[in-house]
C-alpha cells in the first residue's frame, strides 16, 4: 500500500533514482494558510549532504505545489507536491544489479514482484520519506490551528544514551543530539564508524504538546496501534515504544501506574494515552532504528541465479540513518494526530449539531 490515514490521508510516489518523488494529500480542510517556506524549512532538516554524518548525496529537496492551493490557502481539495531527483548516480549500482544486499529489501522486492529497480533501492529507498515529510509539514500547520506541536531528537547513538532530553538544543545540533553533555562521543561513534566504512544504529525520541484528550478510535484504530505502524514503516525502524515502554514490564502496577491530580498526571508512564486515545498528557515515544545497512565492507551474499558472491558496496549512505530519521519520525507524528483530529470531530452529537446549527 503506497497511501496512509482516513480523513487526513497521503500517497507518495517514485523512486530513489526516478525523476522525482512526491506525495498527495487528501483531506486537508479548505482555508488553512499554506505556508511554503515553512513547509521547504522541514524538507530541509531531512535534507541529505549537509555534513559528514549524513551521505553526501547533495539534493535541493525544493519542492514544487501542483494543485490544491490557491492565493495562500487551502482550498479543500487534493494537495499535490513534487521533489525532483537531481543527483543521482545510478552507475554506482551497476555492479549489484544481480545481487541481494543483505539486510536490504532486494530479496523481498524481487520475491514478491518477481522484479526491482535495483538502483538505491527503488520504491524501497530511504529517498521516499523525503515525500512524507512534506505531507507532514501540512500536518504541522493544521495542527498549529489547535495548539499541538511536535518535535523529535536522537537520544541514543551507538548505545551512547542522552541523560537529559533538551528537545531545544536538538534544533541547532548537526546530529538532531537531545544531550549537549553527549553529543561529541555520538558524533565521534559515527565518524569512526564511516572511517571503518561501517554503520551505527540510534533511537529517536518524539514527543507531541498540547494534544487534547480524546483523540483516538478504539477499538481497531486506537492512537498507539497506529502511532507505531507509522513509526515501523519508516525504513530501518526496528522497535517502537511508548511512554515508559519496555520498562513498564520490569514495573509493578503501583509503579507504573499514573496518578492523577486537578492540575494532571503526576507521572507519565502511559506516554499520553491510555485505552488506545490520547490521556491530555505529553505524547512521548521512542523509535528504534537499526544500523544503516549499506556499509563498504566486503559482504557475503546470493545471486539471482542463487550463487553465493562476495561484494563491496558502492555509493553514498548515511552511517547512522536514525539522525535524519528522527524529522520524518517527527512528520509520522503529525500526520497521525492530524488525522485523528479530524476523525474525533464527528464523536458527539453535539459537535455535529453546533456544526449544522451554526449554518441555520
Amino acid at each position: 500500500m503506497n497511501s496512509f490515514g482516513l480523513k487526513f490521508r497521503f500517497s507518495t510516489f517514485g523512486e530513489s533514482h526516478g525523476a522525482a518523488i512526491g506525495c498527495v494529500v487528501d483531506g486537508v480542510p479548505s482555508g488553512l494558510a499554506i505556508d511554503e517556506e515553512f513547509i521547504q524549512s522541514e524538507l530541509d532538516r531531512r535534507r541529505p549532504g549537509q555534513n559528514e554524518f549524513s551521505t553526501a548525496r547533495k539534493e535541493s529537496d525544493s519542492v514544487e505545489i501542483l494543485s490544491g492551493v490557491f492565493e495562500g490557502f487551502s482550498t479543500g481539495t487534493p494537495i499535490a507536491m513534487v521533489i525532483y531527483n537531481r543527483d543521482q548516480k545510478s552507475k554506482d549500482y551497476g555492479s549489484i544489479k544481480d545481487l541481494f544486499r543483505p539486510a536490504h529489501a532486494d530479496l523481498t522486492y524481487f520475491s514478491k514482484y518477481g522484479f526491482r529497480d535495483y538502483r538505491g533501492g527503488g520504491r524501497s529507498s530511504a529517498r521516499e520519506t523525503a515525500a512524507r515529510v512534506a505531507a507532514g509539514a501540512l500536518a504541522k500547520l493544521l495542527l498549529r490551528e489547535v495548539g499541538i506541536e511536535v518535535a523529535s531528537g536522537v537520544c541514543a547513538i551507538d548505545g551512547i544514551e542522552s541523560s537529559e532530553l533538551l528537545f531545544e538544543h536538538a534544533k541547532s545540533s548537526d546530529i538532531y543530539a537531545l544531550d549537549p553533555s553527549c553529543e561529541q562521543a555520538q558524533k565521534d561513534a559515527i565518524l569512526q564508524a564511516k572511517n571503518d566504512h561501517d554503520s551505527v544504529g540510534g533511537v529517536v525520541c518524539v514527543r507531541a504538546s498540547g494534544v487534547m484528550a480524546g483523540l483516538g478510535e478504539p477499538l481497531y484504530h486506537k492512537l498507539d496501534a497506529k502511532l507505531a505502524e507509522a513509526m515501523m514503516g519508516i525504513n530501518a525502524a526496528k522497535a517502537v515504544e511508548i511512554g515508559s515502554g519496555a520498562e513498564s514490564a520490569r514495573l509493578k502496577g503501583s509503579e507504573n501506574n499514573d496518578a492523577m491530580r486537578k492540575s494532571g498526571f503526576i507521572t507519565n508512564n502511559a506516554g499520553g494515552i491510555l485505552g488506545g486515545m490520547s490521556s491530555g498528557a505529553e505524547i512521548f515515544m521512542r523509535v528504534h532504528f537499526k544500523p544503516t545497512p549499506s556499509i563498504f565492507r566486503e559482504q557475503q551474499s546470493v545471486d539471482l541465479h542463487g550463487n553465493e558472491v562476495e561484494f563491496s558496496l558502492k555509493g553514498r549512505h548515511d552511517p547512522c540513518v536514525a539522525i535524519r530519521g528522527s524529522i520524518v519520525c517527527e512528520a509520522m507524528m503529525a500526520l497521525v494526530l492530524a488525522d485523528m483530529l479530524l476523525l474525533n470531530m464527528s464523536s458527539k452529537l453535539s459537535s455535529v449539531k453546533s456544526f449544522y446549527e451554526a449554518k441555520i
